[in-house]
């Protein structure tokens, strides 16, 4: 209906997804598997899918699992190694894997038969204490059987057959280590969530609202919530009434959240990071590196600035990444407003947001070194890790956009997350996902989570209990438990997602 019919056009669905990124994509699929009847309208405000975030050109990380992200496994002040949340994301990422399996075994989808490549996951560092460490955290890893395999060597050799790039150049002398878990993947959530979307589009009762941004949200007497959504080329409107909504907006999810108005999302704001690459474009280059090498992150740094050289496959392509490079800016998202950050203080939030930039001078400072870096420093920087790289073979790329969850603290007043937060009405009529690191190499087992909250009758009946084992045949297990259970389910996962051989030249 157009907007000189005065009256927008009002669909009722049950369901509303706002953002087609890989989490909106999953919830939807995984609802719709659920319960085959339910409705929903997907709202994305670009006229694409998996445009932002979800992206692999602006992805700070690919198949994230924790066999090479030292941020992941921190140094405790005793000096052992803290390995649980490695271990609760390398368990979600085998729920990732196992929900993929299901849909790739079911559907037909092109972009599911090519979405993830088997690649080894590497952590490479140097000096004495960073190489102690390294040596720690593989001891205290390989106790689980979800690192099974790892291997580690300080050996020069060994390390020149793994990363010749890396160890080519160096001075020799320099104490250095890796560790390599040959069972690594590289996943391109682009694709994969755009084949998702495509199984969606084929079921009934699914509608999109693509180049539509979403103007109002607000919860009405009977309960339900209204969304108002606003075509950006036509300016059509639209609006929409749903018992359930969720927000994966990925940086536009803070906004909305807080216009909704509900009490849990209270006190939370956000902070924005950007982030940039160096791209190879030397096919020489490319070809001789073919692994994840994750290194240490600067003092201060945010997560997703944690330094590695990155082979992923891109559209049937071989790339190679450095970086990223963090820097700031008042967007939310990457194709955003700059006066994103601004507009979202508001009275409830300011407290929490002035003390937690009290609180992290550090990551300031280093944001504010980050931006007023030349091409010559971000040289030196690969450097560390190509010690023969040359400026010709690099060019420099724009990443994605990250919001850093800010929220209210009762101690503290205010604290700065690293990582992922859903916040949720308490009568679960509405759901947010804020955040960044892990994210999407997560999303599956949030997205239980989020069911489970949500939909609490639903999700305890014996019906849908049953289908989450069968999307998901270790629901409900622990795999850090259980050895045999991790190798027979990684045996299935990986013949049916093709991941018995690494990624070929």
């Amino acid at each position: 209906m157009s907007t000189s019919d005065n009256l927008p056009a009002e669909q009722t669905p049950d369901v509303v997804l706002i953002g087609a990124g890989i989490m909106s994509a999953t919830l939807g699929l995984m609802l719709k598997e659920l319960q085959p009847d339910l409705t929903i309208t997907i709202i994305e405000r670009l006229d694409v899918a998996a445009a932002e975030s979800s992206d692999a050109w602006n992805n700070a990380g690919t198949g994230h699992s924790a066999f090479c992200e030292l941020n992941y496994t921190p140094e405790r002040p005793d000096g052992s190694i803290d390995i649980s949340k490695a271990i609760k994301i390398a368990e979600s990422f085998e729920e990732s894997k196992q929900f993929w399996t299901y849909l790739t075994e079911k559907y037909a989808v092109k972009e599911l038969s090519r979405f993830i490549n088997h690649i080894a996951h590497m952590s490479f560092v140097w000096g004495e204490q960073n190489v102690e460490y390294l040596r720690k955290r593989h001891a205290a890893l390989t106790q689980s059987p979800l690192f099974a395999g790892m291997t580690y060597s300080e050996d020069p050799q060994q390390l020149q057959e793994w990363i010749p790039l890396v160890m080519e150049g160096r001075e020799p002398g320099q104490k250095v280590a890796a560790t390599c878990m040959e069972l690594g993947t590289d996943v391109n959530f682009g694709s994969l969530t755009r084949g998702m979307f495509t199984l969606l589009q084929q079921k009934p009762g699914v509608t999109f609202l693509f180049n539509n941004e979403v103007t109002g949200l607000r919860r009405k007497e009977d309960g339900r919530w209204r969304v108002k959504a606003t075509n950006r080329a036509s300016g059509d409107k639209t609006r929409v009434r749903a018992n359930f909504v969720f927000i994966g907006a990925g940086g536009g999810s803070l906004p909305l959240l807080l216009e909704s108005d509900i009490p849990e999302g209270k006190g939370f704001g956000g902070f924005p990071v950007s982030g940039q690459w160096l791209k190879c474009v030397n096919p020489d280059i490319i070809q001789r590196h073919n692994a994840k090498v994750y290194g240490k992150a600067s003092v201060g740094s945010p997560p997703m600035s944690v330094p590695h050289l990155d082979t992923r496959m891109i559209n049937g392509k071989r790339e190679l990444l450095f970086g990223p490079y963090a820097g700031f800016t008042t967007k939310f998202l990457k194709q955003g407003s700059f006066f994103d950050l601004p507009a979202s203080i508001k009275t409830g939030n300011i407290r929490p947001m002035l003390i937690a930039g009290i609180k992290n001078i550090p990551l300031t400072r280093y944001l504010i070194n980050q931006v007023r870096q030349t091409p010559d420093d971000r040289l030196l920087a690969l450097k560390e890790y190509l010690p023969n790289a040359r400026p010709e073979d690099w060019q420099l790329e724009i990443a994605g956009q990250r919001v850093q969850v800010i929220k209210k603290d009762e101690k503290e007043g205010g604290v700065l997350e690293f990582g992922t937060e859903v916040v949720s009405a308490a009568d679960g009529s509405l759901a947010a996902l804020l955040g960044a690191s892990p994210g999407a190499s997560t999303a599956v087992s949030i997205m239980v989570g989020l069911v489970q909250r949500c939909f609490p009758e639903q999700a305890a009946t014996p019906e849908w209990q049953a289908k989450f084992r069968e999307m998901i045949p270790t629901y409900g297990r622990k795999l850090n438990e259980d050895p045999q259970l991790v190798a027979e389910t990684r045996a299935h996962t990986s013949a049916v997602l093709g991941l018995a051989a690494p990624v070929k030249s």
